[in-house]
């Protein structure tokens, strides 16, 4: 379960806000297991959660009001988002066509809100999610498609502007007023669907939880999740959540193969069906940066600021807290079908559907164990082994007194003898850094990585140049066209530019790659290829040639054999594609 841990309430004195009228525009163009309500760790998100937008078209009045003093942190981001709104103007003068107006409210800490009909990149003139795929597809840097994705997941917020005030601080809704953004991503018909044709496990695959009288309850039963038992859980007042959607719907799984090479982390995702009047988890919070995507019907949250500083970017969940000593939510909005909310993980939150209508929303998670404090977790050890045993200076025996003046007995004693040994303590930790194996130590992380991926969505274009398109076949009792016929004249690139990472391991380099992964977290172990030395330097070659092709009799190899050998072993393995089909 993922749960978070909060201390006591701290009271957050009321939101300023400035209220920005007469936001007119015509139209707009716009997206780990987690047991939580608003958050994902391992492949799926195990609670419920949601996220902002791209840019508006339109001109921007001067506020008609302030409560209290502006900060001129306030109005900078102001300037930003009117910047915004009239970059994306070009041709479409404000109001023009007698368009509905749009407002955007912007508050202090904690928590900003953006609300925006036809805004910039967020309204009814948005790219549907079907057509944003297929532009990614135009792309031919995967890195730049990943960027484009999630530029329209949280239109119309600019993205840097997101990363610069809003990534791991403050929560934030875009409320679109277009119900069809999200369409097509998944459905409660969809899950009916998985229910009735897939082999769905509770609690491996499906939870049935509900908070009632202040106490969560779990009710899954053993053994498959048949449609009559989910949906007499459903009827009782219990909500369904999906654990790990991709594994049973290919758009989910695309849009989340994609992001995760924006965030450089996992991104996994759970889907919250909620049925009328009811609420299915604890308030709680969760160690992972959680996007909300509402899809079917209404759902009210409260986000609430992390209590205490070391609750701030926690690196566990908490448990389930009870209704009281939560504090002043600092964002209680109601999300309706194509709102977006955020908030980073801390945040405690929950969330209720209203009386007459259910909730579907989807809820996508990144970052969880991804801190600076976990890449030192497993540096420091490994540069103080380093240290000792190339540094003469951290074998050099300590003071034989140093047990009368250190500790914490003496920590208030004055003793003059404490000072120098401090400073000694420090110079050694400084030192002790340029032993930091910190490249190698990054390797293992990217590998741990890859483990987590979810395998790429090869287009029907890829599908052609790969592995996956030969015509090799069994016809008349004998297997025909077998072999890809690679010659040195022949044209290859990776298939993307996260797919692979070239580790060196004791004695050995290895080739971590994620395309024969599981679309279920972990299941199964990491996929690799020992590599001879003789073609480290091909491989590289490879990488830093993305996406340009690359003709075979260029790779820095020893001779021709060695370069058709190479590219053969990565092209049937499914890491490269190659810029014609091959032929037999």
């Amino acid at each position: 379960e993922l749960k978070e841990r909060t201390a006591p309430a701290r009271e957050t004195p009321p939101p300023q806000t400035l209220e920005p009228r007469d936001l007119l525009g015509r139209g707009a163009q716009g997206g780990g297991e987690h047991r939580g309500e608003g958050s994902t760790g391992g492949r799926g998100a195990r609670g419920e959660g949601s996220t902002g937008g791209r840019g508006a078209q339109g001109a921007l009045s001067r506020p008609s009001s302030l409560e209290g003093p502006a900060r001129p942190g306030v109005l900078r981001h102001l300037r930003n988002f009117r910047d915004c709104f009239f970059r994306t103007a070009a041709g479409s003068p404000a109001g023009r066509g007698g368009a509905p107006a749009a407002t955007l409210f912007f508050k202090q800490s904690p928590t900003w809100t953006a609300h925006g009909q036809n805004s910039c990149g967020a309204g009814s003139g948005a790219p549907s999610l079907q057509q944003v795929l297929q532009e990614l597809g135009q792309i031919p840097h995967s890195k730049r498609r990943a960027a484009r994705l999630f530029e329209w997941l949280i239109a119309p917020l600019p993205v840097d502007h997101f990363f610069s005030w809003m990534w791991e601080k403050d929560a934030v809704l875009v409320r679109r007023g277009n119900p069809d953004y999200y369409r097509g991503l998944f459905s409660t018909a969809e899950l009916d669907a998985v229910l009735r044709g897939e082999d769905v496990q509770f609690g491996l695959h499906l939870d049935a939880a509900r908070y009632r009288k202040g106490q969560r309850e779990t009710l899954n039963p053993p053994g498959r999740a048949l449609p009559a038992t989910a949906w007499s859980l459903y009827r009782d007042g219990c909500s369904l959540r999906l654990l790990c959607p991709q594994a049973f719907s290919a758009v989910v799984w695309q849009v989340l193969s994609v992001l995760q090479e924006h965030f450089s982390s996992m991104v996994g995702a759970n889907a919250y069906l909620t049925p009328p009047g009811s609420q299915g988890f604890a308030p709680h919070y969760d160690d992972i940066e959680a996007f909300v995507l509402q899809l079917e019907g209404r759902k009210l949250w409260r986000v609430y600021k992390p209590r205490e500083q070391a609750e701030e970017l926690p690196q566990f969940s908490s448990p389930n807290f009870g209704p009281q000593g939560l504090g002043k939510p600092v964002l209680q909005e109601v999300l309706e079908p194509g709102d977006l909310l955020y908030f980073p993980r801390g945040f405690i939150h929950q969330a209720e559907c209203e009386p007459g209508v259910h909730s579907l929303h989807l809820t996508l998670s990144t970052f969880q164990r991804n801190s600076w404090g976990d890449l030192l977790e497993p540096l420091l050890p490994a540069a103080l082994q380093a240290a000792v045993e190339e540094d003469v200076e951290f074998r050099r025996g300590l003071p034989r007194d140093y047990l009368d003046y250190m500790g914490v007995q003496h920590s208030e004693s004055g003793d003059p003898r404490r000072g120098p040994f401090l400073e000694k303590v420090q110079r050694l930790l400084a030192r002790m850094a340029q032993y930091a194996p910190v490249d190698a130590v990054a390797d293992q992380r990217a590998k741990g990585f890859l483990h987590d991926c979810l395998p790429p969505v090869l287009s029907e274009k890829e599908r052609a140049l790969s592995v996956h398109g030969l015509p090799v076949r069994w016809e008349a009792g004998e297997a025909w066209n077998v072999g890809a016929k690679i010659t040195t004249e022949t044209q290859v690139r990776l298939l993307r530019h996260g797919l692979t990472r070239l580790v060196s391991e004791d004695d050995s380099v290895v080739l971590y790659y994620t395309v024969e992964n599981s679309r279920v977290y972990h299941q199964g172990e990491p996929k690799y290829l020992e590599i001879d030395s003789q073609y480290t330097d091909g491989i590289e070659y490879l990488f830093s040639s993305y996406p340009g092709f690359v003709q075979v009799g260029d790779l820095p190899c020893d001779n021709s054999k060695d370069q058709i050998s190479l590219v053969t072993m990565l092209f049937e393995k499914g890491l490269l594609i190659t810029k014609k089909p091959l032929t037999p």
